[in-house]
């Protein structure tokens, strides 16, 4: 298990200096013309808003975008699923964060039934393939998947119903998160076995602590990208937050059931 709270370094000295890497890391990304997409998925309240909030707090709003795309219109449902998405993936020099990806079709759109079997089951076999060319074309691509235990998904959704400004997080699919709690853990641990390979791995994260999670990924993603004058001390990740996926995983406790 990680530190507690007690233990640790201050949380906000700590972000400030990797921060400052990550100001590091997209002056490298503009100098060099790279491509980074970074896809961050998990459950309801699993804290993606808050972690990409702080990884672009600091950066060139004009290199770096954030995509959180709504339901689908008429036309999307009649195009290619992969489509909508594709018009979003980052140009040279620019860093993309998908809040919510393609892998909704692997996880809500198949347990709240909102795609056929056929697509779900399109989907699994020509994802690998799709992220393979986006590798192949120099996109550095990243997936994180937030996970959270059931009984802090529950305090976290009744967080949200009791605080006046974050109304706007509430919606039916939160409501339905508990009840189909096992549901979407089925539907999650086959996407990391069909969809774990080694051009697009996925990295888990245990994010019942937001702090822990929020500072962790951004090691993660900072140790992991090349650039000038990087602190690698400060940017070494904490093992037992973040991880690549093992299936023994599924059953030793990191991931929760």
């Amino acid at each position: 298990m990680g530190k507690k709270k007690s233990e640790r370094p201050n949380y906000k000295d700590v972000l400030r200096q990797l921060q400052v890497e990550l100001v590091k890391l997209q002056s490298h990304i503009i100098k060099h013309g790279d491509k980074i997409l970074i896809l961050f998925e998990g459950r309801d309240a699993g804290g993606k808003d808050g972690t990409i909030k702080r990884i672009i707090q600091h950066l060139s709003p004009r290199e770096t975008r954030v995509v959180a795309l709504g339901k689908p219109s008429d036309r999307d449902l009649g195009s290619w699923y992969f489509q909508r998405y594709t018009e979003h993936l980052p140009a040279a020099q620019e860093m993309v964060l998908f809040n919510r990806s393609w892998y909704n079709r692997a996880g809500v759109e198949r347990v709240m039934g909102f795609c056929s079997d056929a697509d779900y089951h399109e989907f699994i076999e020509t994802v690998a393939h799709y992220e393979q060319l986006l590798v192949r074309s120099g996109i550095k691509l990243f997936k994180y998947y937030l996970d959270i235990s059931k009984e802090e998904q529950k305090k976290r959704l009744k967080a949200r119903l009791d605080d006046p400004l974050k109304q706007w997080k509430i919606s039916p699919i939160d409501k339905a998160a508990q009840k189909h709690w096992r549901q979407y853990s089925e539907a999650r641990n086959i996407m990391f076995a069909r969809t774990h390979h080694l051009s697009a791995p996925w990295t888990v994260v245990r994010a019942d602590d937001k702090q822990a999670a929020r500072v962790n990924i951004i090691k993660d993603l900072l140790s992991r990208l090349d650039y000038k004058g990087r602190d690698e001390e400060l940017i070494l990740p904490d093992g037992n937050v973040v991880f690549n996926y093992e299936e023994s995983y599924l059953h030793n406790g990191m991931i929760a059931p």
